[in-house]
């Protein structure tokens, strides 16, 4: 359930109450320091964006003092490491801009209050509508704390150019860039941790060309009917753990783009959402390397689709290693699915190249799918078919309890290594000639 715009006003009035109570009993509060030590770890110094002149009333703009407080931070040389603080009771509003590196000494963010963004594209600078936050050659980083990130992203939702959801569905032209809520580019051992995203106009969290990332007990909300508000993106990236989070939203959960290997996903709760995807590869007849990808240990309920590997006809590449193993389907419409005819109009034309998929493993997947669709899809491209597809204890049943729907294969090679529920009759047991 996305989460509710009076749960947000609530705790605004509440923090601001309490700020309140607190100057009138104890009158005004003499400035802190810019930054002070820890008592129990000399080497560690915290910089308080409060000290630097953020107000933290939702309205005035503390881009300036986020700024301040961040340079400063990055340029310590004294302490081993440092904490940028945005303090639990206030709410920042933070305007498109770029936390740059590399930096001098590991850094934190520790998010314990709430940061906004400008309300909608005509508060946006017209030449920065493609981000919001961005952190830049950040090798260290941390960015933790119980706080929220609030993307405010229901006026771009609504732009003309975005696909409105009905059954008449259709698109209007004109300018339809929007904001990634935050961004992490050319960056090194980062971590984000126990943060709750909500409502980006675009993805929320998106990692490029990066390495040992790790992803550990956020929360992730928006509306099922969102567009594109992918939870978690990764591009060009490796090294990755995404673990222990909820995701809900109105795309992909989890989407791994080009270029992405060694990634371990585990134990996401995912929905309703358009589940977790390997793609889209090959746009535009772009080369894509995919490997060693494992998801395994999550849930996946109320969603367009399930695990789902994606590619457009005309790429070149691969997608290999790949394991999906302990999930749970719940009213999913596309438990499992491979298509390499991936395309978003009606109009693409048939390419004889592809991005080759081979070594898939589904193991230990079970639950219930969405009649509308089969359980199972692997469409796989006439010239580059599917390979050593590997299926051990799928069972997957309809969730209003009719029969069962046979699978859809079209040049799929693989077999199944036990008992699966519906039976996947249709794949092509012998490797195809090489």
């Amino acid at each position: 359930m996305p989460f509710p715009s009076f749960f947000f006003t609530f705790f605004l009035i509440l923090f601001s109450s309490s700020r309140i109570a607190h100057n009138m009993n104890l009158g005004p509060s003499p400035a802190p320091s810019p930054a002070y030590y820890d008592d129990n770890d000399n080497a560690l110094t915290v910089f308080d964006v409060t000290s630097f002149g953020a107000i933290g009333d939702c309205w005035t703009d503390d881009t300036p003092a986020f700024k301040m407080a961040w340079d400063t931070a990055c340029m310590s040389t004294s302490v081993d490491s440092a904490v940028l603080l945005a303090p639990y009771t206030f709410c920042f509003l933070v305007k498109p801009t770029s936390f740059n590196g590399p930096c001098r000494t590991r850094l934190t963010l520790q998010i314990d209050g709430i940061i906004v963004s400008p309300d909608g594209p005509k508060s946006w600078p017209w030449n920065y509508k493609r981000q919001w936050i961005m952190f830049y050659r950040v090798n260290g980083l941390s960015i933790q704390g119980s706080g929220f990130i609030n993307g405010r992203g229901q006026k771009w939702w609504y732009l003309p150019c975005k696909p409105h959801k009905g059954l008449n569905g259709t698109t209007q032209p004109g300018p339809c860039d929007s904001p990634v809520a935050i961004r992490i580019f050319q960056s090194s051992e980062v971590r984000i941790k126990g943060l709750y995203f909500m409502n980006s106009a675009q993805f929320h969290v998106r990692f490029d060309n990066c390495s040992d990332v790790v992803v550990d007990s956020v929360t992730i909300k928006a509306p099922a009917s969102s567009p594109n508000t992918d939870g978690i993106h990764i591009e060009n990236t490796h090294n990755v753990q995404i673990r222990d989070s909820v995701i809900s939203n109105g795309d992909d959960c989890i989407s791994i783009g080009a270029g992405c290997f060694n990634v371990d996903i585990k134990n996401i709760t995912c929905g309703p959402s358009h589940g977790i995807s390997i793609g889209s590869l090959g746009v535009r007849n772009s080369s894509a390397l995919v490997s060693n990808i494992t998801v395994t240990n999550s849930t996946i309920w109320n969603s367009d689709n399930g695990v789902r590997i994606k590619t457009w006809q005309g790429g070149s590449g691969s997608v290999s290693r790949i394991v999906f193993r302990n999930i749970l389907m719940v009213n999913v419409r596309n438990p499992i699915m491979i298509d390499q005819y991936y395309c978003q109009t009606k109009n693409c034309a048939n390419q004889t190249s592809a991005v080759a998929i081979s070594d898939v493993m589904y193991a230990n997947i079970k639950g219930t799918y969405d009649l509308r669709s089969p359980p199972m899809h692997f469409g796989c491209s006439d010239s580059f078919p599917c390979t050593n597809l590997r299926l051990e204890d799928v069972h997957l049943f309809p969730s209003d309890g009719e029969l069962l729907e046979n699978p859809f294969c079209w040049n799929a090679y693989g077999t199944m290594q036990s008992v699966t529920v519906p039976p996947v009759s249709c794949l092509l047991e012998a490797l195809p000639d090489c």
